[in-house]
């Protein structure tokens, strides 16, 4: 599955899931927009693209902001002339009930994962409409279900499924495919700052290991191999979509039969 002449845009792209969709996408030919908050990773990713001979360009954004995402999506596509494919990695994990989250929290968390979502297709999507194109939401099984104490993130990647299918029914007569994809646990720097919060942070590991059927959690790329898949044409037929990537964790009940 080759990119060549083509231009993905990637939020959240420097670190987690995000970094690793930017390198495949940069390995298999696509020019490389990454949109990221923190600065010194974008940078240092960017460089380390680029000295491979990949086409890359890194923006510093805060996706909560339109302004900042619109001008980002504008360079982007000033530099590369089209806008091909866009990835929302971009996302915030905080803990809290419906008493105990704040309106701060509530707001930080749906404004970077949901109206950031929103933010780059209302910027991008006039781009894509030249030739069509995919968007790909990276969700999360906590979309499709949900754990104690985790009230804003839930609902807001409950909300990113819901994005998605209205952006796929409203562009698919401009060839606009969106997808969302939603993984299980994921070795990301969100998992070990999570993980932090715990007094024994290795613990956490070992128990997010074991609710996955396949005995352990996810590496970033694994996510990323199916983002890419979603955005290439051999998907074409494929939007408004919802795929677990998860190790079978949505598929397991919980407790042990009786057997006699």
């Amino acid at each position: 599955m080759r990119f060549d002449g083509k231009t993905v845009v990637v939020t959240g792209g420097a670190l987690g899931i995000g970094q690793a969709v930017s390198r495949l996408f940069a390995e298999r030919g696509a020019a490389v927009s990454i949109l990221d908050y923190d600065e010194a990773a974008g940078n240092t990713l960017c460089s380390d693209l680029t000295q491979t001979g990949a086409s890359s360009v890194f923006h510093h954004v805060d996706v909560a902001k339109f302004d900042d995402v619109k001008t980002a999506v504008d360079a982007t596509h000033a530099s590369f002339g089209s806008i091909d494919a866009v990835v929302v990695s971009a996302g915030i994990q905080r803990y809290g009930t419906a008493v105990s989250t704040d309106d701060e929290q509530w707001d930080e968390v749906l404004d970077v994962n949901l109206r950031g979502a929103w933010n780059v297709a209302k910027s991008a999507i006039p781009y894509m409409r030249e030739n069509g194109g995919s968007i790909v939401n990276v969700s999360s099984v906590q979309a499709l279900a949900s754990q104690q104490n985790v009230l804003a993130y839930t609902i807001s990647k409950h909300g990113l499924i819901g994005l998605t299918r209205s952006i796929a029914m409203d562009f698919a007569s401009d060839g606009i495919r969106a997808n969302a994809v939603c993984p299980g646990t994921v070795d990301t720097p969100m998992l070990k700052w999570a993980a932090s919060l715990d007094p024994d942070p290795s613990s956490v590991y070992d128990a997010c290991n074991a609710m996955h059927p396949l005995g352990r959690i996810a590496q970033p790329k694994e996510i990323a191999e199916v983002v890419v898949f979603l955005a290439h044409d051999s998907a074409s037929f494929v939007t408004g979509a919802v795929w677990t990537v998860d190790g079978g964790l949505l598929t397991q009940i919980g407790g042990v039969p009786q057997t006699n």
